[in-house]
């Protein structure tokens, strides 16, 4: 059998560790395949091989993921855990201010990817998870990191399409592009039922080292329950909290420039 570059190789097993989703204790190899979109041989070849790795593991019918990826899961989890141990408090101060809930997330090429979600009581079912994707152009996160990214980013993103996600999902280069350049000038991003229905979004992205956001945090709630203009200057505050104690290094609760005063009076 003639080998794969290296590059496709590495594609085709991303590919097929992406197969598996929320709630796939595990999967066959047909369905692996048709998901991955890799021929049947080569993905029962690679499965073998990552089953050596012990990346997957092959259960009685079926295959499921390894015991190595979960360690390498929980390796990830803790570079990351670093921002995100740093926001807690303040997502939760968020929540307790607005009773709605709360998400941190990063942006992947044209997705984000969910660090930290604070769920409220009552608050309306979510497409989102922790370690969850959506694309980065129907949400309110991906849209604040978007329009602080590099062009090439942004390119790419608009060169994979702008496919529609909820209702009012943005699917037009022009539209995205000038909600791109006022976010710029606000630092402040909504998502009006453009990922779900019913709900709505509004974000604000964190910067660390330098101007390039490493994350967003955001309030999402059902649209006739949660005024985002209302609730902008509020994310906005916490976003500037959150990139002060990541620059910082530690959380000071007690620092006078912590957004709870401002979270009292909202």
């Amino acid at each position: 059998m003639k080998q794969d570059f290296p590059s496709q190789l590495l594609q085709r097993t991303l590919a097929i560790l992406s197969a598996f989703r929320h709630g796939d204790r595990e999967l066959t190899v047909a369905e692996i395949s048709e998901r991955a979109g890799v021929p049947k041989s080569t993905t029962y070849r690679l499965i073998s091989e990552l089953v050596e790795l012990g990346l997957l593991e092959r259960t009685e019918r079926a295959v499921s993921l390894g015991v190595s990826l979960f360690e390498l899961g929980q390796l990830a989890a803790s570079h990351r855990r670093s921002i995100r141990e740093i926001a807690l408090p303040h997502l939760a101060d968020l929540r307790e201010a607005t009773h709605q809930t709360i998400h941190l997330a990063v942006l992947r090429e044209n997705e984000v990817v969910y660090v930290e979600i604070l769920p409220a009581r009552n608050s309306p079912p979510l497409p989102s998870r922790v370690g969850g994707r959506l694309p980065a152009h129907a949400t309110a996160l991906g849209k604040a990191l978007l329009a602080h990214a590099p062009v090439e980013t942004i390119e790419h993103v608009l060169a994979e399409g702008l496919t529609p996600f909820g209702p009012n999902t943005v699917c037009d280069e022009i539209d995205l592009r000038r909600q791109l350049a006022r976010i710029r000038s606000t630092n402040v991003s909504y998502d009006d039922q453009e990922s779900y229905s019913g709900i709505v979004c509004v974000a604000s992205a964190i910067a660390v080292a330098s101007d390039a956001p490493v994350a967003a945090v955001s309030v999402s709630g059902w649209y006739n329950r949660v005024d985002p203009q209302r609730l902008g200057p509020l994310v906005r505050a916490t976003a500037i909290a959150i990139t002060r104690s990541a620059r910082q290094g530690c959380v000071r609760s007690s620092d006078s420039r912590h957004p709870n005063s401002v979270l009292q009076k909202i």
